[in-house]
């Protein structure tokens, strides 16, 4: 079997390789095609987005594809940034970006209610007419200050009670573990295991 990542993020491709990386099938990227779409997410939901890129990944290339969507939700924020967590200080914000204004607009948040969970959908696209999705997700608390140095997007400012860091200041075994897409792509890695004992 050949699965298409169906994302230009770097560190997003990096994370999912690993975590699928026991599985007998060929993971291709964007690397392997001379081209590959950037489809515009324009759902309301995780879900929607997800299903957006895996079906325009499947098009484009002709092989099975699986995308992910990702969100932060902040319970004092109303769910917010949510669908809008790669774009929140804007349509060309950097990680630093979206993580300082997060920051700022928490500044006044009392510790007991800044609790927040990373949540990821994912899709994958076996063909035109079937479709199947999973999700993960993972509970904590938005930090006063940036703590840790790896991950990316707001990995920094989201804190894991159970291991008492952010997500920035685990290994990446260690968030594979917990965080939110590690637990979604378990899932998916269930999901495409079954495929495999089907078609066999």
């Amino acid at each position: 079997m050949q699965l298409v990542l169906a994302t230009n993020n770097p560190h997003k491709i990096e994370e999912i390789r690993a975590l699928l990386a026991a599985l007998p099938i060929t993971v291709l990227t964007r690397d392997d095609f001379l081209e590959f779409p950037d489809p515009e997410e324009t759902g309301i939901t995780l879900e929607a987005n997800a299903e957006i890129k895996a079906r325009a990944i499947l098009e484009a290339t002709g092989w099975p594809a699986l995308a992910d969507d990702t969100g932060l939700e902040v319970d004092a924020l109303d769910g917010a940034p949510g669908v809008y967590s790669a774009r929140y200080a804007g349509p060309t914000a950097s990680y630093a970006d979206n993580c300082t204004k997060l920051l700022e607009v928490m500044r006044d948040v009392p510790g007991e209610r800044r609790t927040a969970r990373f949540r990821t959908a994912i899709a994958i696209a076996w063909s035109v007419d079937e479709v199947e999705w999973v999700d993960g997700e993972a509970l904590g608390a938005i930090t006063t200050e940036p703590r840790g140095a790896s991950g990316f997007g707001y990995d920094p400012v989201f804190f894991y009670p159970p291991l008492q860091k952010t997500f920035a200041e685990m290994s990446a075994d260690e968030k594979n573990v917990v965080s939110h897409r590690g637990r979604a792509l378990a899932a998916a890695v269930e999901r495409i295991e079954r495929r495999l004992t089907l078609s066999s």
